[in-house]
Formats: structure tokens, sequence, C-alpha cells
């Protein structure tokens, strides 16, 4: 019978991604859930904010819409580098000093928001903070994905996005009890507050042994799955591990070129090209529309109180969303669920610019809103479920870094166009741009796209890789 993991040769030691597959869900798995998606929870609030501020803060500075465009982008601007620079360095420094430095870096920036006395000045400190929010992003997708077992990895990636529309609502909130009293430089300034969160970081997060073994520090490696195991034999009240299957790293992973010239190598290249235009349009779409909603239902005639309100109602329905899309990416698959995720979106979208903004039904305006804030959320949910599945270790960073940068590339421009689109075509053009958007990010992935559902990280390199069996099937298997 197997016993406690024990220190092996480098000649005979199973690989990290064996260890960590064979290992069941424990109470150690859901600890480093928690933490990292929290580190996304208080991400979500800093970037939600500007949804329910940006219409204060056009009329404090007396901006024109299209400026107004761009002081919602300017954080976008900041996540394109963040989230492009995060991916290069996660993969040549580790990705937990990475994400420690983001959380730094957003909160430090959200606080200098709060000092903001012009227009010029906030934009450059919303950019700071979309560099660390930028970064955050995608490592904290990357670090998940490489902890969990391929048979819990996409419903613990989804339900981490899950926390955004709970960052959100949260925004939402601190926004409606805060905003009209005390201002948006209030908001800014608590919003850094949940930055010191970083030394929980720091004590309990460890680096990802996949990526020390693939860097070739295997000591450090094994001694980071040492007390991984030992804490899930504890967590589970376990006396034994199965053995770790035969599970190697795929050749063409362990390619010397660069990461950026990896991640457009024939093994990938068609996943980088379907990734970069499913992040692009769907968050042009996707942050053209929400960074306005406020700002659109203030126009619309709503007090100011009122907007906020409302807004935030609306994004409960991302709640079930991504809860929703969480339970079918392990029971439809990625694919599938990201397309209709988006086809929903695109749909919802333009029901709710051509009637409900329209309508003097608030019943109508808050259903609508309900519906198309399940599906947009439900699209998060599997974007970041499914990008970290698309590469191997010594590219996934760099992969999704630069995958949601191009994806903030469609955030700087949404916000900023649909100021220059509403003029002239008014609300209903600019959710029309948004349905389009997602449209054509659903073609996308139809058309490109492959499923990961059930594969080992390290069998993604090749598209017909069967699915590795269930981990708790495993242990049964090997307790027989």
């Amino acid at each position: 019978m197997p016993s406690a993991p024990s220190p092996t040769s480098s000649a005979s030691r199973p690989g990290a991604a064996a260890r960590l597959e064979r290992l069941p869900f424990s109470g150690y798995h859901r600890t480093i859930f928690i933490i990292i998606a929290a580190a996304f929870f208080f991400d979500s609030i800093d970037l939600g904010t500007m949804t329910f501020v940006l219409g204060s803060i056009k009329s404090e500075f007396g901006l024109t819409s299209a400026m107004a465009g761009l002081v919602a982008s300017a954080s976008f601007f900041g996540m394109v580098l963040g989230a492009a620079v995060a991916g290069l360095l996660a993969d040549r420094f580790g990705r937990r000093p990475v994400f420690q430095w983001s959380m730094v870096l957003w909160g430090v920036a959200s606080y200098l928001c709060s000092t903001a006395h012009s227009v010029d000045a906030l934009i450059v400190y919303r950019v700071l903070l979309g560099i660390g929010m930028g970064m955050e992003f995608p490592i904290a997708q990357t670090l998940l994905a490489e902890f969990v077992p391929a048979a819990s990895r996409g419903r613990l990636v989804a339900l981490m996005d899950g926390f955004w529309p709970l960052g959100f609502i949260a925004a939402g909130v601190v926004s409606y009890f805060v905003l009209p009293q005390y201002g948006w430089r209030t908001v800014f300034a608590l919003l850094a507050i949940p930055a010191v969160f970083v030394m929980v970081v720091r004590r309990v997060v460890p680096e990802s042994p996949r990526w020390l073994e693939h860097r070739g520090r295997t000591a450090e490696a094994d001694a980071v799955l040492n007390r991984i195991e030992a804490r899930v034999m504890r967590a589970n009240h376990l006396t034994w591990l199965p053995s770790p299957s035969t599970l190697a790293e795929p050749a063409a992973q362990k390619s010397s070129q660069s990461a950026l010239r990896e991640i457009w190598s024939a093994a990938y290249r068609q996943r980088t090209i379907m990734v970069w235009l499913l992040w692009f349009f769907a968050l042009l779409g996707f942050y053209g529309l929400t960074s306005w909603l406020g700002a659109l239902m203030q126009q619309a005639g709503f007090a100011v109180t009122k907007s906020v309100l409302y807004t935030m109602l609306i994004s409960l329905g991302g709640v079930p969303g991504f809860l929703c899309a969480a339970w079918l990416v392990e029971r439809w698959g990625r694919r599938p669920t990201c397309i209709a995720s988006l086809a929903g979106s695109g749909v919802m979208a333009f029901l709710y610019g051509q009637t409900a903004l329209h309508a003097d039904s608030v019943s109508l305006l808050i259903c609508t809103g309900l519906a198309m804030q399940f599906f947009l959320f439900g699209m998060w949910a599997v974007l970041y479920t499914y990008t970290p599945e698309l590469y191997g270790t010594g590219a996934r960073a760099t992969g999704s870094g630069f995958a949601s940068a191009i994806g903030r590339v469609g955030s700087l421009i949404g916000p900023y166009a649909v100021g220059v689109v509403l003029p002239v075509f008014g609300q209903g053009g600019v959710f029309t741009l948004g349905a389009l958007s997602f449209a054509v990010a659903a073609l996308a992935v139809w058309t490109m796209g492959i499923e990961t559902k059930g594969l080992v990280l390290e069998a993604l390199v090749s598209h017909d890789t069967a699915p590795l069996k269930p981990t708790l099937e495993v242990v049964a298997d090997e307790a027989r």
C-alpha cells in the first residue's frame, strides 16, 4: 500500500503534475481557492467602481461624453501593460511574487485616485491602478489552475471568476451608501484598504510546483509538493496517497524558445488567434456597456441614487450566471458554454438597449438587465476557466497574460467608443455595438476553439489526448 510522501531521486521522481493530479480535493485546495478568489474579489471592486462613479466624475469636472469615456478607459490602458508584462514576469520569475506586487500596486493607486483634483491626475492614477489589476487577473487564473486537479479545475476557476460579479455588487453597495454623502474620492480611498491582504497571500500561498519544476528547480518543487501532500492528508484524514501515474510533460512544452515565441508556435498558433479575438471583442462589448451603464441611466432621467441602485440590482443577475457557467463548463464543456454565454449576452444587450432604457417600466428595465448580466458574467466565468488551459507550463502565464492584455485593448476602446457613438446613434446604437462585439467573439470560438474539459494541463499540447480519470476514481481504484 502506498505510504506518505518521501523524497525521491531526480532520476525516479514523479513529476509535479502527476503528484498534484493524484490528490483528492481537500480543505487545503479550498483554502488556496478562497485566498486567490478574495484577491480577485478586491480587484473586481476597484474595477467595477467606475460604473457607479463615472456620472459623478463627469459632473464634477464638467466633462464631455468623449472625455468621460477617456477617463473610464484609462484603467484599461494600464491593464494592457500590466497583463502583458505580468505574464512574461510570471513565466520568468514565478507566479507568487508577481501576484503579490500586483496587489500592492493597485492598493496604492486606488488611494492616489482619491487625491486627484484634476482630470489629468485622475487619468494617470487610473492607469497605475489598471497596471496593478492587469497584473493580478491573469496570474490569479494561472496560479489556481496549476494547483487544482483536473477533476475540479474548471469548476473552481469558474467560481473564482464569480467573485467578479460579487465585487461589482460590493462596489455598488459602497457607492450607494458613500457616494451621495461623501463623494467619489472617499469611495476610492476606502477601496485601497484591502491591499493589506497581500500579507495573507505571502504567508499561505506557495509558488507553483509546476512552474518550479519547469524551471529546473526540482528540489524546491519537491519541498512544496511534500508540504501540499502532507496538508491534504491531514485535511482528509488520510494515511496514504495513491501512487502517481505516469504523466510526462510533452516535449513540445519543454521547448527552449521564449514563452512569447512559443504561444505563436505551430502547437498554439490557432489557439492564440482564437483567444485573442475572444478576449478583444468580449471585453470591448462588456466594458463598453458596463462602464457607462450608470451614466446612461442618469442620461435617461434617473437620479444618481436611483441609477446606482438599479445598476447594483441588475448586477445580481451575475451571481446565478457564474454559478450556472461553473456547472456547465464541467458538464457541457468549455467551448459550448462560452459560445452560448456570448450569444446570450449579445441578444440581451440588444434587447436592453432597444426596449428597456426607453420604457417607462422599472420592472422591465431591471428584469431585462438581470438577464443581460446573467449571460455577461457567465461569459467571464468561461473566459477565466478556458484561457490558462490552452497553453503548457512554460507559456501558460504569458499566453493568459497576453490574451488578457489584448482584451484590455478592447476594454480601452470600448468606453471611449461608446462616448463617440452615443451622441450620433443614441443609446440603441451603443447596445447594438456591444451585441455585435459579442457575436464576433462567439464566432471565433465556434470556428477555431478546442474543447479542454477533463484534460490534464500537461496533456493539452495535443488536441486528441484522452481525459485523465477523475482523481477520486483513481483513489478508489488504488484502494481496491
